[in-house]
């Protein structure tokens, strides 16, 4: 039996995984809490620079080994095939790992890690249907085609809201593509990933593709990012973050995909389907308790509507369920963080000092203890220049701001550093088709919300940060392209003159 379950992991240490190994770290431990009670629930290692470097070294090695560096395509697919039915046989014991580590309600952790064993099939299936070109260039007796190999070793740094997804998102592809993997979770959010790792042995991959070091970003975050044996990094979290990684990287002149921060315009226009529409915009802020990049904070609604807008919101937020994360019936759980809970608090605090008007919620929850709940709120009368309507807040609350016509909602909603989703409700297909044309936002959702597909790339524009994930897009991003040319003609050539198309 797995030793990665809650009750085998209470009061322990985590350890680390590096070259096929799980290991305890020789680096500082500090505590992992459980968000719906409060309190410490197991020990997370803050691994050494030494231990990133056997790491990096072992996946490097692992890019050499010939059991990974020669297996073919469809048996690196076959690999992931194995992994998928791993993690499917296993969802209750990872989403219930992830409740654990940051509050999420388990049915979501539940969905988001089928979610997980879709995507790896999905890359599974693509892995030997990668392919180069033949490129028909103007010399005769002249081939030129093309080749897509592995980048090298990947760094992943997760996030704490959807660790195993979002790790997801980087892994499948990469792997498919041949690469390594160097993996710091969140220092919040470890214990999931690590009994991936488990998984990632059982399916069969050879020691050093898939290594875990655990800890906080200031030290082992950084000390991935800046490791000469790192070729690319993969980065989704704040955009403050962000900046350094990018600096960094660029520093050492490599590459990096970041997904950062949103603040995401979702907008219901006086033709909408209201129904649909309140419960799109319910779900898009509330869901996930709003820890999430795509979480639909301001919402845009036509002033003739408005009001009636307003009423059935607050009636909506009335009947969301708050309660213990791992209860079938609870729709909202705690923020992963007391640090989180403190940062809403401080927004709604000067949403109120700037003059919106509160309509529905604003406090703490009773009756559940010393855990970090936070209502779920909404506020009228937002101004689009209001703190609320500015930063991101990742959390459980909503700003409600009024439109007049097209070209003002399409003002307001661009009116932002931000640029990672959007959505419109509307009956109307040609507005629909406008705003998706003129909306600065890497995805539109139109009579729908927080709806992504493993198949379709997801990425933001602006301070949202750059690259893309899912669909073959992603593919893309974890290969490089290599240029072959053969000159088969058998001549000899000009020693000294370059030999150009003409």
């Amino acid at each position: 039996m797995t030793r990665f379950t809650v009750g085998g992991l209470v009061g322990q240490r985590l350890p680390i995984f590096i070259n096929g190994t799980f290991r305890d770290s020789a680096g500082t431990h500090f505590a992992g809490f459980d968000p719906a009670t409060g309190e410490e629930w197991c020990q997370v290692a803050d691994s050494t620079a030494a231990e990133v470097d056997e790491a990096v070294a072992a996946a490097r090695a692992a890019m050499q080994n010939p059991a990974w560096r020669d297996l073919s395509q469809s048996d690196r697919g076959l690999l992931l095939y194995r992994l998928a039915d791993l993690v499917a046989a296993n969802v209750e014991n990872l989403a219930r790992l992830e409740t654990k580590d940051n509050g999420k309600i388990l049915r979501e952790m539940r969905a988001l890690t089928q979610a997980v064993s879709v995507g790896l099939r999905y890359f599974a299936g693509m892995a030997d249907k990668i392919e180069g070109t033949t490129i028909p260039v103007n010399k005769p007796d002249m081939l030129n085609f093309t080749v897509r190999e592995p980048v090298g070793v990947i760094g992943a740094i997760v996030p704490w809201n959807s660790p195993l997804l979002l790790l997801n998102r980087c892994m499948a592809p990469a792997l498919a593509m041949g690469n390594a993997l160097v993996v710091k979770p969140s220092e919040h959010a470890s214990a999931a990933i690590l009994a991936l790792a488990e998984l990632v042995t059982e399916a069969g991959f050879p020691a050093g593709v898939f290594n875990v070091v655990t800890g906080r970003g200031a030290s082992v975050g950084d000390a991935i990012v800046r490791h000469p044996g790192v070729n690319k990094i993969d980065f989704t979290g704040g955009t403050s973050t962000g900046r350094l990684i990018a600096s960094a990287a660029g520093n050492a002149l490599k590459p990096a995909m970041l997904e950062l921060g949103g603040k995401s315009p979702h907008i219901v226009c006086e033709d909408a389907d209201l129904d649909r529409a309140v419960n799109g915009v319910i779900s898009g802020i509330f869901a996930a308790g709003g820890q999430t990049c795509v979480a639909g904070s301001r919402c845009f609604v036509h002033e003739s509507i408005y009001d009636e807008v307003i009423d059935r919101l607050v009636a909506r937020t009335a009947e969301v369920r708050i309660g213990a994360p791992d209860a079938e019936d609870t729709q909202l759980g705690p923020l992963a963080l007391w640090s989180q809970v403190e940062k809403v608090q401080g927004f709604i605090e000067g949403a109120r000092s700037e003059g919106a008007r509160l309509v529905a919620g604003g406090g703490r929850p009773g009756g559940l203890g010393n855990g970090w709940y936070v209502e779920p709120t909404v506020f009228a009368d937002v101004r689009n220049d209001m703190r609320l309507a500015r930063e991101e807040i990742f959390g459980p609350v909503l700003g409600v701001l009024k439109f007049r016509d097209d070209d003002e909602m399409i003002r307001l909603a661009n009116d932002t550093a931000y640029g990672l989703a959007s959505g419109i409700w509307t009956n109307d297909i040609n507005r629909a088709l406008r705003f998706m044309r003129r909306i600065e936002a890497g995805m539109v959702w139109i009579n729908t919300y927080r709806s992504p597909s493993v198949m379709s790339p997801s990425g933001g524009f602006k301070e949202s940060g750059y690259g893309k994930h899912n669909g073959f897009a992603a593919v893309e991003e974890f290969s490089r392209i290599k240029t072959v040319v053969i000159d088969y003609s058998g001549k000899s050539q000009d020693a000294f003159v370059m030999r150009v198309a003409k």
